[in-house]
């Protein structure tokens, strides 16, 4: 039987990636895994700033409030679906590619299984947003457990 011991949760703070979270701490729950969450700002929104001529102190000093923003929502809005159970949960927040960051936290933490949220896009929005969840799907080397809206 598969019993995974470090699980992957990937999350945009959709309502998505909530039930992803719900799923990742039952099997948490049933093998004494340990939930990896993360959350990723994607590269593009940090070059936004830069492009407005912004000088490098300063988009230096709004990559770092972003990350600690981000790094409180994470542990806020994740709190109330996993702090009633007895589970061990770390947080982090990075910057880059989804999907690559979330490959490369695959490998650097040895992940068993990454349970990640599919938001169900279609036809060409599919085509025109790409999808992290398949390139997560195409280029992990663990399990991946796709969770539907």
């Amino acid at each position: 039987m598969f019993a995974p011991k470090k699980i992957l949760v990937p999350t945009d703070f959709s309502k998505f990636s909530d039930a992803a979270l719900k799923k990742a701490v039952d099997i948490a729950e049933q093998h004494g895994s340990k939930i990896y969450l993360l959350h990723v700002i994607a590269e593009h929104v940090q070059q936004c700033a830069a492009d407005y001529c912004l000088s490098g102190e300063v988009v230096k000093q709004l990559e770092k409030d972003s990350l600690k923003a981000s790094k409180e929502k994470l542990k806020g809005e994740t709190d109330t679906i996993v702090k009633s159970k007895k589970i061990d949960v770390s947080y982090d927040v990075k910057t880059g590619n989804p999907s690559e960051v979330i490959l490369a936290e695959e490998k650097a933490k040895k992940i068993d299984l990454i349970v990640i949220a599919s938001h169900g896009k279609t036809g060409i929005l599919k085509q025109l947003m790409g999808s992290v969840s398949r390139n997560v799907l195409k280029g992990s080397k663990s399990t991946v457990m796709l969770v539907k809206p």
